[in-house]
Parts: structure tokens; C-alpha cells; sequence
């Protein structure tokens, strides 16, 4: 797809990004005189992010390029993302100039935290296209994004940012600032309270939220957090026993304190206090590492933020195996990232399995044994493995594997994996024996007609002898033949 990013700041930028990592072509238009720098660098970080991410192969990045106009970059337009500043004036004029240039029936989804679609769309041409599509910061790494405005075209943007990876939530009625920045603006409303009157500083509310409630609203939200605080009795028993306390006058939600300049200086030199020791960017990064490492663990229990990933990681090794065009196939690469790495400095060693593991994955996508074939009730399963490790491998390597068929039959095949690093130098070979299983009888069957071509195929290419070392499996080494 053609996407066209209008507005090129920290959510035009985060949007373009997500949409080229996906893999489509993005056209950025925005007038600042520094736009390139700035979507560049935050390229960079979102390129950053997503190599540390993924386990999976990613798709070849769409192209980022920039228009000298809103006509020049909406023009043949597959989906567009407004993202200009808060100001229903300029949305009105930029979406008029979209409108103008852009084909009849592309879908216009606009970044605001504030204004409704029935506002964005007075004046509009075609006022049923336009919905909010408003996501919350890092664009590229928080999947969720409220869709505000029904009809075809919400349906239309919840399809294509899923397929992004976002996570689409659909508001049924408009609200001004939708929900997610109504929920923020309360919690923002009595922390300004609470530094204002000298309850706490902006560190201590700070800590009291991220080494708190917010690990917990990481993963569960408001409601299920307090439905589990309610005990096996739930959410009834919760209300019951803290309902009465919303009475008391614990908060000021229904006030503001007015933001004067003793206020706003209070705030800033405590903000610079608490994190002026590292830049925007450093900031960024070890944000988005702490994102990275939540969504890991959330992708190990599969839950919430880390199904979304599970499922977009299945869509990455579902098209981003290419044709194989030669043997030994190659059809997965890695970065060693400094999680991969042990108190050595190089790659430890689950980490070698691991990849060798996501390329038997590749070659079982290769072949038609892919998420598509295991939900009939049939898989795979490894039985048997060998490895032998060669060379050390540090962080920032970028490695890729060539995997060779060593043997099948109806129900076995064996797969011999070399790890090698962009020089050619190998690192590790692996070898793995495979059962085709009936996963819901637990037992191993015949492959059907269609794998087993597939097998023969590869094996037609299979030419040259197995390696010396195949077969051998581990040897015990005496203690006088462990080299020194």
C-alpha cells in the first residue's frame, strides 16, 4: 500500500515509521524546514526498536520519501494519517487540501487527542471517510489506537492498522478526547494538585506510578486490576467495599489549579531534576527498552499486548520467507541484541537454539507446514538436536542461517542448520530431528501428499554429501582431549 503521512512531528513521525517497518511506501509531507531530520531520527529509533522486538524475519521496510505538497503526497493514496497540530482550523483547511487531491474513496484517519469526527468532518466533501484514528506514543511500539466514527471507512482503518500491528478500539459513541486521554487528563489533573499544594514532587508521583499501579494497568487496565482487588468475591465485592470512598473528598477532579508561572516553574525544575541527566532520545530509548522487555513477557504468557505481538511475529514469518532461489536455503536472519548476550559479552548459548529454532519455523512456513496447516490439528515436532559451537558471537551481529534437508521420509524429516555471520564465518551448526504428529491424538502420522512434494523439492536441490560432522551427535571428551 501507498500510505500518506500529513504532519511529520513525534506522531507523524511514529506513524510513518510503523507503516514503513510494516513494509508499505510512505509519503511524508510536512513543512517544517527540519521534518526530515526529525521523522529520520525517529526512524531511526523505530527501526532500533523493532530489530530488538521481532524474533521473527521482518518484511523489507517500505520506502519513507517526502512531497513539496498535500496534493503530491495523498495523490493515489491507499490510506492517509492526519497528523498536524490541535487546532480545528488548520484540521479543516488540511483536510479540505486532502480532500482535493486525494481519491474519492481512500480513508482519512485523523491523530486527534481532542476533536470528534462530527467536528473534523464540517465542511468535508465525503465527511463518511474521515474518522479519528488517534494512537498514543511511541506510535510504533503501543498497539492500541481509538477508532471514532462508524461506517465503512472505520471498518476500512481498523482492517489496515491491524494489519500494522495496531490494536484498534472501536468507540461506539463520540466524546470530546475520546477515552484514553479523558482517563489521562484525570490522573494529570491531581498530580498538578499534588505538586501544587506540596503533597509530593513530580519524582515521587513518578515512582509511585511506574513501580506501582502502572506495572499492573501494563497488563490488565482499571477495571480487572480492581475486579482481582475485590478477591474471589470480584468486582461486586470491590465495589461494595471501597464504592463509598468516591464520596469522600479525596481528589480534586471536578477543579484545576491554575497553571501560573510559580506553578509551571515548580513543575519544570523538578522535571528537569528528576530526568534532565539524559537526553530526549536516551529517554526514548530506555523507555522503549522497558516497552520491548514488558511485551516479551506478555508474549511468553500470551496476554494483552503480547498476543498482538505473537499474532504480528506469525504474520512476519508468514510473508517474509522469500522464494528460495538456491541451496542451502536461506530463509532467516538475526541481530544479536544485548539481551542475547552473557556476562561475557557473546551470544549465550539458548540464544544459538533459539535461532536455529525460528529458522526450522521458516522452513516449516517454506513447505506449507505453517500457522494456516497447524490449525487443522497437525505440526511438527522436534525429538532430536545437535549442536556444536564454533565461534563466539557478540552484540550488533547480524546473522543468517542456511538451512540444507538432510533426509525424510512419510513421517520423519531431518534438517541440518549452519549459523554463520555476514562474512560467511560459521558459528554453529545444528541438526534436528523432526516428527509429523497428530496434536490432538499426541501421536506421529503420515504427511499428506502435498508436504511431501514439498520435501521432495528440497531434496532434488540436496546434491552435494552430508557434512562430515552429521550424524555424530556428541562425543564425551576425555579430560586430557579438552583443548586448553
Amino acid at each position: 500500500m501507498k500510505i500518506a503521512c500529513i504532519g511529520g512531528g513525534v506522531i507523524g513521525g511514529g506513524w510513518a515509521a510503523r507503516f514503513a517497518l510494516s513494509g508499505h511506501d510512505v509519503v511524508v509531507y510536512d513543512p517544517h524546514p527540519e521534518a526530515e531530520r526529525i521523522v529520520g531520527e525517529v526512524m531511526a529509533n523505530a527501526t532500533r526498536a523493532w530489530d530488538r522486538l521481532f524474533q521473527a524475519p521482518l518484511p523489507p521496510p517500505g520506502t519513507v520519501t517526502f512531497a513539496g505538497s498535500i496534493a503530491e503526497a495523498v495523490a493515489g493514496a491507499d490510506y492517509i494519517q492526519e497528523s498536524v497540530p490541535e487546532r480545528l482550523d488548520l484540521k479543516h483547511r488540511i483536510l479540505a487540501e486532502i480532500e482535493a487531491a486525494a481519491p474519492p474513496d481512500t480513508v482519512i484517519g485523523s491523530s486527534t487527542s481532542g476533536f470528534m469526527p462530527s467536528e473534523l468532518r464540517q465542511g468535508a466533501r465525503h465527511p463518511g471517510r474521515i474518522v479519528v484514528a488517534h494512537p498514543f506514543n511511541p506510535v510504533y511500539l503501543l498497539p492500541v489506537v481509538e477508532i471514532v466514527g462508524g461506517g465503512a471507512a472505520a471498518d476500512r482503518a481498523a482492517e489496515i492498522l491491524t494489519e500494522i500491528g495496531m490494536k484498534p478500539v472501536r468507540i461506539a459513541r463520540e466524546i470530546e478526547a475520546h477515552i484514553g486521554d479523558r482517563l489521562l487528563e484525570a490522573v494529570w489533573r491531581e498530580g498538578l494538585w499534588l505538586v501544587n499544594d506540596g503533597y509530593a514532587t513530580t519524582q515521587e508521583i513518578d515512582d509511585i506510578i511506574r513501580y506501582g499501579f502502572g506495572l499492573r494497568w501494563a497488563q490488565m487496565g482499571l477495571f480487572e486490576t480492581y475486579r482481582i482487588a475485590g478477591g474471589e468475591a470480584g468486582m461486586r465485592h470491590f465495589l461494595a467495599q471501597f464504592g463509598p470512598s468516591l464520596k469522600w473528598p479525596w481528589t480534586k477532579l471536578m477543579d484545576v489549579p491554575d497553571l501560573d508561572d510559580a506553578l509551571i516553574d515548580r513543575i519544570a525544575t523538578q522535571s528537569d531534576a528528576q530526568s534532565g541527566g539524559h537526553s530526549i532520545r536516551e529517554l526514548e530509548r530506555i523507555r522503549d527498552d522497558n516497552l520491548i522487555g514488558f511485551f516479551h513477557v506478555l508474549k511468553g504468557n500470551n496476554w494483552g499486548a503480547g498476543e498482538i505481538l505473537r499474532e504480528m511475529e506469525n504474520r512476519f514469518y508468514g510473508r517474509a520467507v522469500p522464494p528460495a532461489t538456491g541451496y542451502p536455503l536461506r530463509l532467516h536472519g538475526a541481530t544479536v541484541g544485548g539481551g542475547w548476550l552473557d556476562y561475557n559479552g557473546h551470544m549465550t548459548e539458548f540464544r544459538y537454539l533459539q535461532v536455529m529454532g525460528d529458522a526450522t519455523d521458516a522452513f516449516l512456513i517454506h513447505i506449507g507446514l505453517g500457522p494456516e496447516y497447524r490449525a487443522t490439528g497437525f505440526s511438527a515436532y522436534t525429538v532430536e538436536t545437535h549442536i556444536r559451537h564454533l565461534a563466539e558471537v557478540s552484540g550488533g551481529a547480524r546473522l543468517v542461517v542456511e538451512t540444507r534437508l538432510l533426509g525424510h521420509d512419510d513421517k520423519r524429516f531431518r534438517l541440518h542448520h549452519s549459523i554463520q555471520r555476514d562474512d560467511g564465518t560459521e558459528v554453529a551448526t545444528g541438526e534436528h530431528m523432526l516428527l509429523h504428529v497428530d496434536t490432538a491424538e499426541g501421536r506421529t502420522v503420515p504427511m499428506p501428499d502435498a508436504l511431501l512434494a514439498a520435501l521432495d523439492k528440497v531434496a532434488a536441490q540436496e546434491t552435494a554429501a552430508p557434512p562430515a560432522h552429521a550424524g555424530a551427535g556428541i562425543r564425551a571428551l576425555s579430560r586430557s582431549a579438552v583443548p586448553a
